[in-house]
């Protein structure tokens, strides 16, 4: 059975090919790309490589053709508007190409009632209900990255973690472990008409992540709340259900999540 990916060199894409290049034969993986350059070492690895531009219908005809389980990566154009056209594109391309199986990239736990107007994921994931097509909703949490723009060194440096008030908590995960979940979920049976929450199974705060910073570099920071701190990031995440947790993740990986220490090691090696 045919897996294709859209987005196959994307950050998230990329990643999930790198595991299912582990857990089946590079002949039964198909990647969907705009830049074909950019997929000559999946070609190289024996993965058959098809155009396809979510703004380009025709192209999607021609890539979705022979298609079984096709993993529909959510744009990632800034206008939400324009995603919408795209997504409804796929979709209708899919369900005209066969396709038996649409797997989908939403945001985890979105909010419940009646959709709002401007929600790409849950208007994306009831175009594929109504479509009739069998059904994956992979609704993955925040990205751990966001820790990023936090200022950690800068926090390390002079000792305090200052951050915009609020009773902040956080389910965010790494890519990695998104890329695996999703990974396995393509590879093994009993998913159809499933929804999986992709969030960490406990959620962390801003002073534990002091805690963690104090602990990483054997000085001591505090966490401190100012609302003088600016910074797009938190209305944002006000506008997010950060907090809910899910062991829907861990149960896929057959591991438990990155852990919030791990990722920061990681992000503060790469700075």
């Amino acid at each position: 059975m045919s897996i294709m990916v859209t987005g196959a060199t994307g950050q998230l894409g990329s990643l999930i090919m790198e595991n299912l290049l582990q857990l089946v034969p590079s002949s039964q993986i198909i990647a969907c790309v705009r830049d074909l350059e950019k997929a000559k070492d999946l070609l190289e690895k024996g993965v058959e490589i098809r155009f396809g531009d979510y703004d380009q219908p025709d192209s999607l005809v021609e890539a979705f053709s022979g298609v079984a389980n096709l993993l529909f990566i959510s744009s990632s154009h800034p206008d939400d508007n324009v995603r919408l056209i795209q997504h409804s594109e796929v979709v209708n391309v899919a369900l005209k190409a066969g396709v038996k199986h649409l797997l989908y990239t939403g945001f985890a736990f979105p909010p419940k009632g009646q959709i709002p107007a401007n929600h790409v994921h849950l208007l994306t994931e009831q175009m594929i209900l109504k479509s009739g097509i069998d059904y994956t909703f992979l609704r993955n949490a925040l990205y751990m990255d966001f820790i990023n723009v936090l200022g950690l060194k800068e926090a390390i440096q002079n000792g305090e973690l200052i951050t915009y008030p609020g009773n902040w908590l956080f389910n965010s995960v790494t890519r990695k472990d998104l890329a695996l979940a999703t990974a396995v979920v393509l590879t093994t049976t009993g998913h159809h008409n499933q929804i999986y929450e992709l969030a960490a199974p406990r959620s962390w705060d801003f002073d534990e992540l002091a805690e963690i910073l104090s602990e990483l570099s054997g000085t001591r920071i505090v966490h401190r709340q100012d609302s003088n701190i600016q910074h797009w990031i938190y209305s944002f995440l006000a506008k997010l259900d950060t907090a809910s947790t899910s062991n829907d993740m861990e149960r896929l990986m057959g591991r438990p999540v990155t852990t919030l220490k791990e990722s920061i090691v990681t992000f503060l090696q790469n700075e």
